[in-house]
């Protein structure tokens, strides 16, 4: 029986030498950028603890409900969201 061919595959894989990794090194964050996300953790919070102690001595938080939870977790999920990019 005859034998076959065998093809020849190029490689494909790129030479190292060429592709060296250079490590980027980013910048400290700044100090505004510290205070805002600080400032949104805070806030979240003071408005959680604002809204438990006096829900019903606010006029336009009573109104709201439920809805002061979303407004106080989601100040502080922003703050939070925000440390991913702190450095």
């Amino acid at each position: 029986m005859p034998k076959s061919k065998v093809r020849k595959k190029t490689d494909y894989t790129l030479d190292p030498t060429n592709r060296t990794p250079v490590k980027v090194k980013a910048a400290p964050s700044s100090t505004l950028y510290l205070s805002v996300m600080f400032g949104f953790m805070l806030l979240g919070l003071v408005y959680l603890i604002v809204y438990y102690l006096a829900q019903d001595d606010i006029a336009w938080m009573a109104n709201l409900g439920a809805w002061n939870l979303l407004i106080g977790f989601g100040f502080w999920i922003i703050g939070l969201v925000m440390t991913m990019k702190w450095r």
